[in-house]
């Protein structure tokens, strides 16, 4: 295979949108050996030489470096615990060894108030224990939104009929302009892209998805092929299958992902280009944020059912679809996919990607500043919350969390720390009335656990959603539906 995509496919690996193990395993290098269920996986095969950076990515660095030992000075942060070796090696080796996945329990209990008493009833959730969580996201974690963002306006750019398969679409390519008058050096415009099925005779349930611009993944196929999709329906086309209809949403619009960008994007223009405060918001929140504005839109379009739209991300976009999800209550249902650490995974577990990844320089432009004190002064037993309460935040409404396997190079994800979370969350849905996981032993790979309204399973593929999309379109059914227009009564 030609050293440019082996390289690119590690730059794409380092900055997270492929977890360590998926180089081999989307390049066709040799993947981690399946080790037998009693022993450690086998670690992944060092990433081979990186090419010399571009004078681009240098000045990108350098200023994502003055951002990040800015953000330290701030809260008096001398040093910061390193992350794990995603491949296995070095003086701080990644754990894949579940005899050694140690959580530092308890996890913080969902349904106990700040005062210590027991939430017993779906009212005091509502009025008590959940701004209480959702204050600790804020404060320490994810970070806060300011009062006075600008606002958005939608233009229409384009209206195309096409088909995808053999379904006729409508497809429009939106732009949400950001008023930038309180700071005309800082541009932000929300790309997003709308297909519904051409011959449906009402509002269509939606299905978003946080990704790459149809432009950049048209280039990437292109340029290399093993990024094609696999054979058979692609997710779009298993969606309009159903009626429905699916939009693409670019969160790199909204908010550039590094460091340097912070003085940039919405973050940025809300700041009027100056450095963050520690409890300000980090990219997941701002890239929730514009989800939040896609929905803006749909409740003003006539061909979406704006009560019945849900959204999927995969990867960091995973983690970034779970707090839109758990922050704005109009989206009905969520695809959860791979999200990992600061994700679905709960940070107790030294298993996969650990805190100090995600507080180092190529992550913690994701999170709050205050996220940093969890990797220096304090640890990950002094936070004030975990991954089941992001989950917890998301009930009623129905949410699938998705991994994939170990042995095909998800591992870094930690499926099982994103199941037990899954369970941890569940008496909050059972206090509201609904169903949770149904078990709390971790299933044998390719079970689906559907029948509640937090769902999981795990495939045997590897750092991708696409062998889960069948899967969570069967449980998502139970909940989208097409409504039939009603049918009126001839004229006498």
């Amino acid at each position: 295979m030609p050293n440019s995509i082996t390289s690119f496919m590690t730059v794409l690996a380092l900055g997270g949108l492929l977890a360590p193990g998926c180089v081999a395993a989307q390049t066709g290098a040799p993947r981690p050996a399946a080790a037998p269920s009693t022993a450690a996986p086998t670690q992944a095969a060092a990433p081979p030489p990186q090419p010399a950076p571009t004078a681009g990515q240098l000045a990108i660095q350098a200023a994502t470096e003055k951002d990040y030992q800015h953000m330290k000075d701030l809260l008096g942060i001398k040093m910061l615990r390193p992350g794990v070796d995603g491949y296995g090696h070095g003086p701080n080796p990644v754990n894949y060894d579940e005899s050694k996945a140690d959580m530092h329990l308890p996890l913080p209990d969902p349904l106990r108030l700040a005062n210590g008493k027991r939430v017993t009833s779906a009212k005091v959730w509502w009025t008590e224990r959940r701004p209480q969580i959702v204050k600790l996201f804020n404060e320490d974690i994810l970070g806060r939104v300011p009062p006075e963002v600008p606002e958005v306006m939608w233009q229409v750019v384009s209206v195309t009929h096409e088909k995808n398969g053999d379904v006729p679409i409508i497809t429009k390519k939106l732009t949400g302009h950001v008023d930038n008058s309180g700071d005309p050096a800082i541009t932000v415009r929300i790309d997003l892209t709308l297909s519904t099925p051409a011959n449906a005779t009402g509002p269509v349930p939606v299905i978003m998805e946080f990704g790459f611009s149809r432009e950049f993944m048209e280039m990437l196929m292109k340029r290399f092929p093993q990024f094609k999709p696999p054979p058979g329906p692609t997710w779009e086309q298993q969606v309009l299958a159903l009626g429905w209809g699916y939009a693409e949403y670019v969160p790199t619009s909204v908010q550039p992902d590094n460091g340097a960008g912070l003085s940039e994007g919405i973050i940025g223009l809300a700041n009027h280009g100056q450095p963050r405060r520690p409890d300000q918001w980090g990219a997941l929140r701002a890239w929730a944020w514009g989800a939040s504005r896609a929905l803006d839109y749909f409740e003003t379009d006539p061909a979406v059912d704006a009560h019945q739209v849900g959204i999927e991300g995969h990867s960091r976009y995973g983690k970034a679809a779970l707090v839109a999800m758990a922050y704005d209550p109009r989206i009905a249902i969520g695809f959860i996919s791979s999200s990992g650490e600061a994700g679905a995974k709960l940070y107790r577990r030294n298993y996969g990607e650990q805190i100090g990844n995600i507080a180092a320089s190529g992550e913690y432009h994701w999170m709050a500043g205050n996220f940093l004190k969890y990797d220096g002064p304090l640890t990950v037993a002094d936070l004030p919350i975990d991954a089941h309460e992001l989950i917890a935040l998301c009930a009623p409404r129905p949410v699938f969390i998705s991994a994939g396997s170990m042995q095909a190079g998800d591992g870094w994800v930690d499926a099982k720390g994103m199941f037990l979370a899954a369970v941890a969350a569940g008496p909050v849905y059972r206090l509201l009335g609904k169903r949770d996981l149904g078990t709390a032993v971790f299933p044998p790979i390719e079970t689906p656990l559907i029948s509640g309204d937090i769902a999981f399973r795990q495939h045997t593929g590897g750092h991708t959603p696409a062998p889960n999309w069948p899967t969570f379109l069967e449980f998502a059914s139970r909940y989208l539906q097409v409504r039939t227009a009603p049918v009126l009564a001839a004229a006498r």
